[in-house]
């Protein structure tokens, strides 16, 4: 075999009667060298590798805050939604959740609901309370709120990441219990608007008190407020009667509303009636009136010339009818005035009649 690729073609293309192929001069031609590429890739390996594991960036979004700590201080500026750098090893970034979130004091009636993990809602025990005579008494509550987004980082180096049970918990516990022991059990139920109040500015109150403000609260719910069964029976009992009271006291209205109706229509009757009745006396005294003032306007018109030719007047028909009745008897009035009155003798029915 030739040492040299050169001495080889050549004694080809002599064997070959000078082929028409060119001369290819390979004395030149290295191989590449490997050696110097592979620090090159070895270092960009190690790179990549350091950012993946050590991540020196953090990426938080709306509804989140970052807090960064470096050598374990928390800095008093919190970051906000967006991609931001930190060095590792040295630094670190704690992602808190800002959205409103949702605690449910609730009784093992009440526990049905489904909570998602990481839904920002948190079931826990019922409040359990005495009233003001010691009556045991349970109380729902649903309280909302947020992290302070601007005061997170004091917040958290003060409170911890457990932030919500050393705030939240202790202080709602304390005043549904402050202001429930107040009232009875029975007076519970019936004053449970002015109850739901006064829990609400109370736990406000609380929580504004605390420093740096950590903690802002969105609402405050009374849901349920559970009593004793005794309780329960007794305010039955009781709503029972009040309901039979308001009946009776219906029914005894509705019979004083039919009373005084009656009363009013039979006072309406005796009205018409007298009415009635002095209408027609007024219509008697008035026809009397006129009467009377028809006969004085008459009695005024007579005088001794009108009369006595009234008499002659008379005095003429009754002789008229004496030419008819020759039998007839004159009877002359009393005190011989007019009219004279005659009476025929032939009738003898009229003839008795005057004589008894």
């Amino acid at each position: 075999m030739p040492a040299d690729l050169n001495d080889y073609f050549n004694k080809n293309n002599n064997n070959n009667n000078k082929s028409s192929r060119p001369k290819v001069d390979f004395s030149s031609f290295k191989l590449p060298d490997f050696n110097k590429f592979s620090g090159l890739i070895y270092t960009l390996i190690i790179i990549i590798t350091i950012l993946l594991v050590a991540k020196p960036f953090v990426i938080i979004n709306s509804g989140e805050v970052g807090i960064k700590s470096t050598a374990g201080k928390f800095d008093p500026m919190p970051l906000n939604a967006g991609f931001h750098f930190f060095v590792p090893f040295i630094q670190e970034v704690r992602i808190v959740d800002t959205k409103v979130r949702q605690i449910n004091y609730t009784s093992s009636e009440g526990r049905n609901e489904t909570v998602t993990r990481g839904s920002g809602i948190e079931t826990k025990d019922t409040i359990s309370v005495l009233d003001s005579r010691g009556l045991p008494v349970s109380m729902d509550i649903t309280v909302q709120y947020r992290l302070n987004p601007q005061n997170a980082p004091q917040t958290i180096a003060a409170w911890g990441f457990s932030w919500e049970n050393k705030i939240i918990d202790p202080v709602v516990r304390n005043v549904v219990r402050s202001v429930t022991g107040k009232y009875t059990a029975e007076e519970l139920p019936e004053r449970r608007n002015e109850i739901a109040t006064a829990i609400d500015a109370a736990i406000r109150a609380d929580i504004d008190k605390q420093p740096n403000q950590p903690v802002e609260l969105a609402s405050v719910q009374l849901r349920e407020i559970i009593l004793p069964p005794k309780v329960k029976e007794q305010i039955e009992r009781v709503q029972i009667a009040k309901q039979e009271a308001e009946r009776t006291k219906y029914e005894v209205e509705r019979a004083n509303q039919e009373a005084l109706k009656k009363a009013a229509l039979a006072k309406g009757n005796a009205e018409a009636i007298k009415i009635e009745a002095q209408g027609k006396a007024d219509a008697v005294k008035i026809e009397a009136d006129a009467q009377a003032y028809s006969n004085s306007e008459i009695a005024k018109s007579l005088t001794g010339n009108l009369l006595s030719l009234k008499q002659i007047e008379i005095q003429r028909s009754f002789n008229e009818a004496l030419k008819e009745n020759k039998d007839a008897k004159i009877f002359l009035t009393p005190g011989g005035a007019v009219p004279n009155i005659w009476v025929d003798t032939k009738d003898k029915a009229k003839q008795s009649a005057i004589q008894e």
